[in-house]
């Protein structure tokens, strides 16, 4: 991968748990990624480097549809305030992403949430090509596997050509594991995001790890995609870009933070105020 992406994705890590931007006073860019499984919000200079973060697990979202709207409003206020104490100063404004092929009225609702936590919508964008602002892919397909679908993003020479989104994602990981050992969903959620425990809970989700695979052979079978970049907070489960390259047979690349690239492209797609 491109050192530059690795650069980022770890001043995006710095930005969520050592915060240091209240030295800037330029144009902000801010983003804010409602997913499944997670909330994310990340605010930029002008320029594209993070200067805070935050995030949060909720299931205020599923599939791209807003479930809870008050509970997302909240969520969405609440992270917010947080980056605010962290730079000192007010967010008014922030981009927002959906899953390609959510229903008008679905990416109309992620607008709403946005407002009624306080924020203006300064431009909303599909998640993998929000991913894309970020990896810069010229050739290959950006693979957002998170909390409940697979958006998938085919790129011919840096424009994205297709796009498609199907349900199976992380949740479908914590619920396989729930039965598999007959614990509660949140028991489950915090058992699969134990490295020490991901090992041996490796052969219970690979299952779900080749449906995710067999999503992106269909999506891409007629299209000369060589390359398959994989983001979302799922895709950081060890294991599954070799499940994915194993079913697709096509090579599988994991960037080094795969939650940030989609927030931070959203991020990206805003415009600086």
């Amino acid at each position: 991968m491109n050192p530059d992406l690795h650069r980022l994705l770890a001043a995006a890590d710095a930005a969520v748990h050592t915060p240091d931007g209240r030295g800037y006073h330029g144009p902000l860019r801010v983003g804010v990624d409602l997913g499944t499984a997670y909330t994310v919000l990340f605010v930029l200079d002008q320029a594209g480097a993070p200067l805070a973060g935050a995030y949060e697990f909720a299931q205020v979202v599923r599939d791209g549809v807003v479930l809870d709207f008050a509970g997302a409003t909240a969520l969405v206020r609440k992270l917010k305030r947080q980056v605010e104490e962290h730079l000192g100063r007010e967010l008014t404004a922030a981009a927002t992403a959906y899953p390609p092929g959510v229903p008008l009225a679905e990416v109309r609702a992620t607008r709403y949430v946005l407002e009624a936590a306080g924020l203006e919508c300064s431009a909303q964008v599909d998640e993998p090509t929000a991913a894309n602002a970020v990896l810069q892919v010229e050739n290959g397909a950006v693979v957002d596997v998170g909390g409940g679908t697979t958006g998938i993003a085919v790129i011919q020479e840096g424009r994205v050509v297709y796009t498609a989104d199907e349900a199976t994602g992380g949740t479908h990981f914590t619920l396989v594991i729930a039965g598999a050992h007959r614990i509660p969903f949140e028991q489950a959620e915090a058992l699969k995001l134990d490295p020490q425990a991901q090992p041996r809970l490796f052969p219970v989700v690979r299952p779900v790890m080749e449906k995710v695979g067999a999503i992106i052979a269909r999506h891409i079978a007629r299209f000369p995609v060589e390359t398959l970049y994989l983001v979302g907070g799922t895709c950081a489960f060890p294991g599954i870009a070799g499940v994915i390259t194993e079913v697709t047979g096509v090579p599988a690349i994991v960037p080094g933070n795969p939650l940030f690239v989609t927030p931070l492209g959203i991020a990206l797609s805003g415009i600086g105020y």
